[in-house]
Parts: C-alpha cells; structure tokens; sequence
C-alpha cells in the first residue's frame, strides 16, 4: 500500500501523522511511504531520519496526497487538503468530525473517501485507545497552562497555583471525570493547587475518592452546582465529553458572568465545539481572551505544543490500527473487528454517522 505523511496545516500544529520509527516498520513490511517535506519538524524528525527509515520524500502537500492510498494526518484536513484528496483513498486522523460545520462533510463525502477519526476507535472495555494518551496530555498540559495564565502578566489576577504557607492556593474546579479531568486533576494536586473535580456519574466519583483520598473533593454535577462550586474558583477547566458528538454545553453565560474577575476558563473540550456558551477556538500563538472578565484559553490542539512526546504516543496507540488498515486493505479490515468500524465516520463517501448525516441533509436542503 502506498502511504501519504503530509504536512500539518493547521495553525501551531507540530505533530506529524507518523514517525520514522513507523515509516521504517511499514516500509519493512513492504509498503511506500510519501512524506512530505518538513512534516516532522515541529516534531523534531529531519527529512534524513525519513529518509534513513525508508520513506520518500515528496515536495509539496498535493504530492503527499496524491500518491497515497492511505493518508496518516493528526488533525483533520484543510479546505485545501479535502480538495486534494482522490476518490478511493483512506485517511486516519483526530477528525473530531462531530464539532465539525456540516459543510466540510459534505465536502469531505463529495470527494467519495473513507474517513477513519482515531478517536472514536472503541475496544470491546468500551475505552477509547488512541485518544487515551493525548486525553492524558492534554489533561497533564492544563495544569503548567493554569499556573502561567494566573500571573498578572498573563491578564489574571496574580495568583501562585501553589500557595505558601500562610497564604492558600488556587482553587480550581475540573468539570467532567474521564481521562482529561482525572489526570488535570492529579497534576493541579502535585503543583499544590486545591481540586475540586465534578462529574455526572457518581460511581466513578467514588471511585475516585478511593484513588485519590483526602486529596480532592468530588461534587455531582448538575447545573446549579456548577454555578456554586465555579463562583469562587480561581481556575475552571472543561472536561467534558459525548463520543463522536459534539460537547454538552455545561457552563453558560449568566454562569461564566458570575465568577470571580480574572478568573481562568481553559476549555479542554474545544476540540469537540466547546463545553463554555462562551468559549471559541484560540492557538498557540494567541492563547487567550477575555470575555465577561474571564481569562478563556481554547486551544483545540493543546497536545500540539508537546510535539515530540504526543507524537510518539499517538504512534504507540494508533500502530495496531494502522498496521491492520495497510495489511489487511480497508474493506477486510473493517470486517476484522469493531474497534475500526466504530471510527468510520465517512465510507465511499457515505457517511455512516446519524447525527451527522441529519446535520448535512439539512445544510444540503439550505445551501
């Protein structure tokens, strides 16, 4: 199979679909991979360590589509990068499809590929493999991103993460549970900060307690409670999550009004539309904003900034998947098993996803 690495176009995205240490077991097993030109620099991957590992490098982005049968993204394409790809072809990536406007699927189905998004790959424990590691950094990243946004020179009221003795520390909140909010939650306690952490299911809040006693307070979720628990915190993160769908809507406006000025709003669910009425999608290089006096930061691709290490475990996770696709072919190893079939969400240019299909008829009847 020939396999295309393109280049990442997405603002302040450093991370690369494959690293060498990949390219060198597809080309062992017999396969061609294409990439592209500097698509590993942001990862700290030369055009020779490709090279040495086996690929070919191609000179332009189209190239890199053009001669793929499979095409290994991080984030999903680019207006640009939809035009490119060729009906037939495959591409594996985080689509995140769910938050994305209905008129990029329409564009993505009319080009009749198949879409596999790596974070709705689903074992048979119901857990999500590949998106595992990046939740972990992103959630791990919130905490170093906390502590800077709180100083006066980042536009927040100058408060130490940590404390000192004599004087407390931050009080911060964490909305949802799962992978994002539990790892949040263990690196906001190791840098000292005071955790709250709320979630809708009260069984894996208790199981929590046992991991974590003594440490961290647990709250069931509801509305009114996040309006009470958020009023007097220093940091609210959002970690919540529907897979495949876009993120509930958990924290509005009259409640985002109410916290504390300078308060610091780091939306981890940006990536699937958002969890804040008034969160909107930031980058790297301009973090933050402020609206109703809250620092927001909403960084879709927070694990971006880590390149080097989100990149290797992306890679850890995704292999078994990706060695299935270019062994087996598309069509056989979606009949393997249902961890891939899950993660369809265009086939031959046929979207499987309901939710989305409904979405894009509507759009379709508007346009």
């Amino acid at each position: 199979m020939d396999i295309g690495i393109p280049k990442e176009r997405t603002p302040s995205e450093f991370r690369v679909g494959l690293p060498p240490v990949g390219v060198r077991l597809l080309t062992e097993l017999g396969h061609a991979c294409y990439v592209e030109t500097g698509a590993g620099v942001g990862s700290g991957f030369s055009d020779d360590e490709y090279r040495s590992a086996g690929a070919t490098i191609v000179f332009s982005g189209e190239e890199a589509y053009g001669r793929a049968d499979l095409v290994l993204k991080v984030v999903r394409p680019t207006v640009d990068e939809i035009d490119w790809l060729r009906e037939g072809q495959t591409i594996m990536g985080l689509l995140h499809l769910g938050a994305a406007h209905p008129s990029e699927l329409l564009r993505l189905a009319d080009r009749r590929i198949t879409a596999i998004a790596f974070e709705r790959i689903q074992d048979p424990e119901g857990t999500f493999p590949v998106l595992r590691p990046l939740s972990q950094i992103g959630g791990r990243m919130a905490a170093q991103l906390a502590a800077h946004l709180l100083q006066n020179d980042a536009g927040s009221r100058g408060v130490l993460l940590g404390g000192i003795p004599g004087v407390p520390p931050a009080q911060t909140v964490i909305i949802g549970a799962g992978t994002v909010g539990r790892n949040a939650a263990l690196t906001f306690l190791g840098l000292g900060a005071q955790v709250t952490l709320m979630d809708v299911d009260l069984a894996r809040l208790q199981k929590l307690e046992d991991w974590l006693p003594n440490r961290v307070e647990t709250v069931l979720s509801s509305p009114q409670a996040i309006e009470d628990v958020c009023r007097t915190a220093d940091v609210v993160v959002g970690a919540v999550r529907l897979p495949g769908r876009k993120a509930p809507t958990v924290l509005r406006r009259p409640t985002i009004k109410a916290l504390k000025p300078g308060t610091v709003l780091i939306d981890l669910s940006i990536d699937e539309g958002g969890c804040a009425e008034t969160s909107r999608p930031t980058t790297h290089t301009q973090p933050t904003y402020v609206e109703e006096g809250v620092v927001h930061c909403c960084i879709p691709n927070l694990p971006g900034a880590v390149a080097r290490t989100a990149t290797h475990a992306f890679h850890n996770a995704a292999w078994p998947y990706i060695e299935r696709v270019v062994n087996q072919g598309i069509e056989a190893a979606l009949e393997a098993g249902p961890e891939l079939r899950s993660a369809v969400m265009i086939h031959a240019g046929q979207v499987i996803d309901e939710n989305r299909a409904k979405k894009m008829s509507l759009a379709g009847q508007s346009s």
